[in-house]
């Protein structure tokens, strides 16, 4: 101890002890010192040297450290001591205000240090090992010096961790760890682990990465978070950028949902601090990773839809049009709606219906597009707004119809209230400001990108360019403007006006015949075009020239020789005449080996560092790429080769437009086989239906006569039983006529009981006739209807027909298609076989005619094969009608029977009513008798109707008389 107070705390007492011997003996004695307090001190002194003398105690120390956290894992205080002394040696963090050379020196030592520590891999495996320490002063440490090793040798490290068991996932668990220091710099250490590296950045992912780090992110206050949330934010572009697997495990998870609330960012006055700036600005880029252009077209689309579906998109419209936004944080959020809409219908048709905060309230593509057309924006500002005209119209025909319809004479506003989309680009296309011209000119392009129609609608636009003249048409001012060259002073570049009128120009004319013929209608159009290729120029105006020379390619090649004056013939005499076709083609070649055509065809955003680089754009680029070609192969081409061409146009024209018309007669079939399909499910559905109902029908009808035959069984019994009275008693005291009139009464009661079973018995003969007209399976073997289970059959057997007719023409569709695809296979053979030059005009027009005749015999068939069709399909519709009548009759039938049945039930149990009213009243009639003592005799009962008991009843009664 006394040895290391006196090197720790003497080293500058005398000259006798050097930095290198005080390092030397304390190394010696890390190694050979057997008490670990001694151990430890020496480490601790290497320690307090490792940062002014690095090198030394580097070169000395270094492998008695390593054997240190070999050795002496036991002792958390050593192994701390350790870690940071190496992490002394191999960092550069503590040279940041050393001089240059020196810095650069002590990077050097630190890679050397750093290649000496990882040449044992087992040392990188130790410190994993050691970062599972819980403890602080083991782990913190740890984290640092693994972090400086992967910023010093990132890759080597990289793979040696990622061939450890168990590597990365060890690292994962300092995201969880409860202290933030531990917990910030393990966020650091997974940007230095994970930077571009694919494997080990799906390891992370799927290690919970993006839950923990949205956790953080959210738990720091999102945007206005601090220094871990900017971090945090780095982490994920490393984890997510340019790798698919990531970016779909991302979507999946329903990660872009708990993106939305990074950009709520309060009122305009809350205040921007620049931390706040620096993380919205990395959110900002992190959506665009999701969204980029140059993501797989699906994925892409996946994440602008569930951006649209969770309210990310329409929280960053917000940011869009609020006030205050810093510009550059403005400018980012312009470029990130760009491509969250780009190519997504859905999205760019919400983006059309956001309008700005104003009085009266405009659409926001009417702002923006009105901060692109001032000179006074930033430079940046009017290239991302551009980007974002530009992907609102990207595949968006519905878009780029309503931008063009602005300028249409039937919807421009005419009390001048209002400013539209395309009156702001015409303002901007004539203004005096170049780069105004050049933005709106490519602007305008982008509206007519692949759509014919929008080509033709545009020709309509009609321009006031001064009182008391005519009004001429916007592609006569483009030309006007573009063969007045430099005789208007603008501001800027002298060439960007002519090249974007020359783009536009262009874009406008490719694949729209009658816009050629409207820019050949003007005599000086094409005197201008070969001046301007004739003329030997600068290297500046060569670019000018190669567009001339484009534009009048297409003019050649898109030509429907309407003009007598500008056929295509005509056109090519007078460039070989007046500029020589080598020569036209070399300048046409100007285009595409220009430096900024190369950069502007690379992304679809337009991102230059300064105006003048503002040349080409990217849709244009790949235009010229398409053209190029074919229009050299155009201008070589003979005027008998342009005739076969044309010829063969015609009549691959006129063969597609056969197979378009049997395709459609072919859709037609399938939708009316389709709801033949449909009508007979229903019908099996109503039949099913119906036999469901009778079989119901019919025990319910079982049920009412088991009902009925048991009321009559319970009848009788009881008949039986009121019929047994005693006859003994004795009358005493009895009125004759008292008796008499009683007498008389039970005669009229008897009469009535037999008027009433009379009446009874007629309604059990309507039942049992009703029962044996109506089907009642399971009562009796023989009481099913013959003539219902006929009409039953017949349906069935009639819908077995339809099905099998249906089959059948399922059959004959099929193969009606099959035969429709060889039609169309021989259509591209034919095409495919047009004669190349070289052979023989007449086995040509042979072959020609063969096909022909083998072509229009298939077409005939075919529409022998549809009559026959419609006919069948004609009679399964009778039948179905048929059995639909069939039906119907049945139903009302049934529902007759039903009534009837009701009916019936109801005056028989009427009469059950009458009859039971009779019986008691004379059950108390007879119980009166005998009270008086008149004796009631069996012959009495209801069912007794002989004349005989009748006779024997009055001999009684004379009897009775005699006795009294």
């Amino acid at each position: 101890m006394n040895f290391l107070r006196g090197v720790m705390g003497g080293q500058s007492a005398g000259p006798q002890h050097t930095e290198a011997e005080t390092i030397q003996k304390l190394c010696d004695r890390v190694a050979s010192s057997t008490l670990l307090d001694d151990r430890r001190n020496a480490v601790r002194a290497l320690k307090s040297l490792s940062k002014k003398y690095r090198l030394e105690v580097g070169i000395q120390a270094m492998e008695h450290l390593i054997h240190v956290l070999q050795t002496d894992r036991s002792d958390s205080e050593i192994i701390g001591y350790a870690l940071d002394t190496l992490y002394n040696i191999i960092s550069n963090d503590e040279e940041e205000e050393v001089e240059e050379n020196s810095t650069r020196q002590s990077e050097d030592l630190g890679s050397q240090f750093t290649e000496i520590f990882i040449k044992q891999q087992e040392n990188v495996t130790l410190l994993l090992s050691l970062l599972e320490e819980f403890d602080f002063h083991v782990r913190w440490p740890g984290v640092k010096l693994l972090t400086s090793l992967l910023k010093q040798l990132g890759p080597q490290v990289q793979q040696i961790i990622l061939v450890s068991p168990m590597g990365v996932s060890r690292l994962m668990d300092l995201l969880a760890d409860s202290r933030e220091v531990i917990r910030n710099d393990g966020v650091l250490l997974l940007q230095a682990l994970t930077r571009s590296n694919g494997a080990i950045q799906k390891i992370v992912a799927f290690e919970n990465a993006f839950e923990r780090l949205l956790d953080i992110i959210t738990e720091e206050g999102n945007s206005d978070g601090g220094i871990v949330v900017e971090d945090c934010l780095i982490l994920l572009q490393n984890l997510l950028k340019n790798n698919n697997s990531n970016q779909n495990f991302f979507k999946e998870g329903s990660y872009i949902q708990r993106m939305k609330p990074w950009f709520e960012v309060g009122d305009e006055n809350s205040g921007w601090s620049a931390q706040k700036v620096t993380n919205l600005h990395l959110m900002l880029q992190l959506v665009r990773v999701l969204v980029s252009p140059t993501n797989p077209p699906g994925a892409t689309s996946s994440c602008q839809k569930a951006m649209f579906q969770c309210g990310l998109l329409q929280q960053l419209c917000t940011i869009l049009m609020a006030t205050g936004v810093p510009a550059d944080i403005l400018t980012e959020t312009i470029n990130t709606v760009s491509e969250v809409i780009r190519g997504c219908q859905v999205n760019q048709d919400y983006f059309a219906s956001v309008n700005a905060p104003s009085n009266p309230p405009r659409p926001a593509i009417v702002v923006l597009l009105m901060s692109m057309v001032n000179e006074r924006q930033p430079f940046v500002l009017r290239c991302a707004v551009l980007y974002c005209f530009q992907c609102f119209l990207y595949k968006n025909q519905k878009g780029q119809g309503e931008i063009v319809s602005t300028l249409l004479p039937s919807t421009i506003d005419a009390t001048g209230n209002s400013v539209s989309a395309g009156q702001l680009l015409c303002g901007g296309l004539f203004s005096t400001d170049s780069l105004s011209n050049w933005c709106a000119a490519v602007a305008l392009a982008h509206a007519l990108q692949e759509n014919a129609t929008q080509k033709e609608q545009l020709l309509r636009v009609q321009l006031a360019t001064s009182i008391g003249n005519p009004p001429v048409s916007l592609l006569q001012q483009c030309t006007n403007i573009l063969s007045q060259g430099d005789k208007i002073d603008r501001r800027g570049s002298k060439i960007q006006t002519r090249i974007g009128l020359l783009m536009l120009l262009c874009t406008w004319l490719s694949n729209c015949p009658i816009a050629v013929t409207h820019f050949l209608h003007n005599s000086a159009n094409v005197p201008f075009l070969t001046g301007q290729i004739a003329e030997n120029l600068g290297e500046e105006e060569q670019l000018v020239q190669g567009l001339c020379a484009l534009l009048l390619g297409i003019s050649i090649y898109f030509n429907d020789n309407s003009l007598e004056n500008y056929v295509k013939e005509k056109l090519k005499q007078l460039i070989e005449k007046r500029i020589g076709k080598e020569n036209f083609i070399e300048k046409l070649g100007f285009i595409s080996k220009h430096e900024l055509y190369s950069r502007a065809s690379q992304k679809p955003q337009p991102n230059f560092p300064s105006p003048e680089y503002m040349i080409f754009d990217h849709e244009f680029t790949k235009l010229v790429k398409e053209l190029e070609g074919v229009i050299t192969k155009a201008i070589y081409k003979s005027s008998e080769e342009d005739k076969k061409e044309e010829e063969v146009k015609k009549t691959l024209e006129q063969h597609d437009s056969i197979v378009t018309h049997y395709k459609n007669v072919i859709r037609e079939q399938d939708l009316q086989l389709d709801d033949l399909k449909q009508q007979i499910s229903t019908l099996k559905c109503q039949n099913e239906q119906l036999q469901t109902a009778v079989t119901q029908q019919a025990s319910q009808i079982q049920q009412h006569k088991d009902q009925y035959n048991l009321l009559k069984v319970q009848l009788g019994k009881d008949n039986q039983h009121q019929g047994s009275y005693s006859d003994g008693a004795q009358m005493n005291g009895i009125q004759p006529e008292e008796i008499g009139r009683l007498r008389e009464e039970i005669e009229e009661l008897k009469s009535n009981r037999e008027l009433l079973q009379s009446q009874l018995a007629e309604k059990d003969f309507l039942i049992e006739n009703l029962k044996s007209s109506q089907t009642s399976p399971g009562t009796n073997e023989t009481t099913a209807s013959a003539r219902d289970s006929e009409q039953i059959a017949e349906l069935k057997q009639e819908m077995a027909t339809l099905k099998s007719q249906l089959i059948s023409q399922s059959v004959e569709i099929t193969k009606l298609q099959t035969e429709k695809q060889e039609l169309l296979q021989k259509t591209e053979a034919f095409a495919k076989s047009v004669p190349v030059p070289g052979e023989s005009e007449t086995a040509k027009t042979t072959d020609v005619e063969g096909r022909l005749a083998a072509l229009l015999q298939e077409t005939i068939e075919l529409k022998n094969e549809i009559k026959a069709l419609s006919e069948e399909r004609t009679a399964i519709k009778e039948q179905l009608d048929s059995s639909n009548s069939t039906i119907a009759t049945l139903q009302n039938e049934r529902n007759k029977l039903e009534g009837d049945i009701t009916d019936s039930k109801k005056e028989q149990d009427d009469l059950l009513v009458l009859l039971a009213d009779q019986d008691q009243k004379m059950l108390s009639l007879k119980n009166k008798l005998k009270e008086l003592g008149h004796p009631v005799e069996e012959e009495d009962e209801l069912e007794s109707g002989d004349q005989d008991d009748e006779d024997d009843e009055d001999e009684d009664d004379g009897k009775d008389q005699d006795h009294i």
